[in-house]
């Protein structure tokens, strides 16, 4: 079923996830400064921590549970929740309803706060309507890209075609496809510490294929592929340097240096 967008609001919330938090803090920083330059005022609840998607893909629900019921009642105001990383965003769009379908208090919680849930592109394109510019033309060299997209972004929350549309919407921005777009790095949280071996092959044979295509650098819009694919690429010595979405359409669009 398609989904409604509402008409564009005056504040969000942000939900910036734990990896952003501990690993990634400057894609969460350009996220807040897209979304402020939309004329948004973003907040960002201090008690938020993990979406608890890792325990949930590891079979724990129960402490997934615990995870999300601590974070309910942070986004109190019927205003958006935007989550910078499509993974998240679906975990707490599709599976916080579930983690709590037979609890009378916090289940109506979880259903009304998953209908307010977006992944920042999402948000961007279908409820900002967002056209983007660089307010800097011909101080930036042309680049091109390969995309990524987490295996539960890409299914749960389709933000292929978000980060597909944006990308093509940049000027001086080619976006190249290769052949194994469209298949795990070997991230997937614990399944990289329980199946190394596999883990390895798989973002092995991603890097090859992005590289074969010439592009000048990676770009996704969840953190945690990010971080494999780097780190891969940098053991590997291959020519494959990553950015978030948020950095590189910030950067792109003339962002980078502003205050």
């Amino acid at each position: 079923m398609q989904r409604q967008y509402p008409a564009p609001p005056s504040q969000v919330y942000l939900f910036g996830t734990c990896v952003i938090d501990l690993f990634m803090p400057q894609a969460g920083l350009d996220a807040v400064r897209l979304l402020e330059r939309e004329g948004l005022t973003v907040h960002f609840p201090q008690g938020q921590s993990c979406c608890g998607q890792p325990a949930y893909s590891s079979g724990n629900p129960v402490e997934a549970r615990a995870v999300a019921a601590a974070q309910l009642d942070l986004f109190a105001e019927p205003w958006p929740v935007i989550v910078p990383s499509g993974s998240c965003a679906g975990m707490m769009r599709h599976h916080w309803p579930t983690l709590f379908e037979d609890d009378p208090v916090a289940g109506p919680k979880a259903r009304a706060l998953s209908e307010r849930i977006f992944e920042l592109g999402e948000f961007l394109l279908r409820v900002m309507k967002v056209q983007l510019q660089d307010t800097s033309p011909g101080q930036q060299a042309p680049e091109s890209v390969v995309l990524h997209t987490s295996c539960s972004a890409r299914r749960e929350m389709g933000t292929r075609q978000h980060g597909v549309e944006l990308v093509d919407a940049l000027p001086g921005v080619t976006r190249l496809e290769h052949e194994r777009e469209s298949e795990c790095c070997g991230f997937g949280g614990a399944f990289a510490l329980k199946h190394a071996d596999i883990s390895g092959a798989m973002v092995k044979d991603k890097i090859a294929s992005a590289c074969a295509t010439g592009a000048d650098r990676l770009v996704s819009a969840d953190c945690g592929c990010l971080l494999n694919i780097g780190h891969a690429a940098q053991h590997q010595g291959a020519p494959l340097p990553v950015e978030h979405l948020a950095s590189f359409l910030w950067r792109r669009t003339g962002g980078a240096g502003e205050k």
